[in-house]
């Protein structure tokens, strides 16, 4: 592919809260039980929120290894991409606010939902900006309390979710050892199939009045089989698109890093796109779902385990509410 590049990753950082909720807890809050819970999701624990602890905090975690990791100060960003569909509030963006927490005025700050596809749909947003104007420094963040829309006496969706925040600083600078060069987005998606996964109560469609109960459309409803169906269809589709683009096959990729929704699914893509399970990066069974942020933090798992070395190159597929979907390949150097 053909880009007026380099899309340099100088740096990304993770953040996970300290509080952890494991299947045997969740035996004591909803009818299910760790056997249940394994063999559909092989989910054990994830991270939950501490009181008080919105989007904006976790993403300012994040951030600040990322630009510790790009040996960047914050005053060097020029934009923030925030990807969430749970921000600290509707009204101003997340964006903002997390700008305001670094101490920074007058960046170009925005939100973006593509719910767990969004981290993918902030780079390419990021890569337009640099390439617009090449001197920009983009932080991309993503991060969801997503346990804040989860309904917990719901079993079917309750023992999914974990919270958590990625981020990534991305720039037009030559790539220095260690970071990471973006060689090829592909995003899709398809709006006409969005009952399927949504939290739409509060909405403009669905609005609250004064004195309303909040009500179970408040909280992430799901239809899974077709989810499932939909998802390992959409992602290995996606792989294979952008492996063809770009005259690769699995044999050029390294790491493999689907979403982590569900090991399920993620065993399903990698059988159908033939990439051996040693190549994929599993994190779900310790953070579960953590929505868009999800990538990021089994990228960073990947690193504190020393499986990126220079000429690593990563395939990522991301499925989200929408639905969307993506693939991206990232090379480091």
């Amino acid at each position: 592919m053909t880009m007026c590049g380099p899309f340099t990753i100088e740096g990304f950082g993770s953040y996970v809260p300290k509080r952890v909720l494991t299947n045997a807890d969740l035996e004591t809050m909803v009818e299910t039980s760790d056997e249940w819970i394994t063999t559909r999701t092989g989910i054990k624990e994830r991270r939950i929120a501490a009181v008080g602890e919105a989007s904006s905090d976790m993403a300012l975690a994040a951030t600040r290894e990322a630009l510790a990791k790009a040996c960047r100060s914050a005053s060097d960003l020029t934009h923030v991409y925030f990807a969430t569909f749970t921000p600290d509030a509707f009204c101003p963006n997340a964006a903002c606010v997390l700008e305001d927490k670094l101490g920074l005025k007058g960046l170009a700050c925005v939100d973006l939902n593509a719910a767990c596809s969004g981290f993918l749909y902030g780079l390419e947003a990021a890569m337009g900006a640099v390439a617009l104007r090449p001197e920009a420094v983009v932080l991309v963040t993503a991060s969801d309390v997503v346990t804040s829309r989860t309904n917990w006496a719901d079993r079917s969706t309750c023992v999914l979710f974990g919270d958590g925040a990625g981020a990534a600083i991305l720039s037009g600078r030559e790539p220095e050892p260690g970071q990471a060069v973006v060689e090829d987005i592909v995003l899709k998606s398809d709006g006409s199939v969005w009952p399927v996964l949504t939290a739409k109560s509060a909405g403009s469609a669905f609005p609250l009045k004064l004195g309303d109960v909040v009500g179970e459309d408040f909280f992430i409803q799901m239809n899974g089989p077709e989810v499932y169906k939909n998802a390992v269809r959409a992602m290995g589709s996606v792989c294979e698109e952008i492996l063809k683009k770009n005259n690769m096959s699995v044999g050029d990729v390294d790491l493999f890093i689907p979403h982590q929704a569900n090991l399920r699914i993620m065993e399903a893509v990698g059988k159908r796109l033939h990439i051996a399970p040693e190549k994929t990066v599993v994190t779900v069974d310790r953070y579960g779902n953590t929505s868009a942020s999800s990538i990021v933090i089994a990228l960073a798992d990947a690193r504190s385990k020393g499986r990126i070395r220079p000429g690593t190159r990563v395939l990522f597929t991301v499925f989200g509410a929408g639905f969307t979907w993506g693939a991206a390949l990232i090379k480091f150097v």
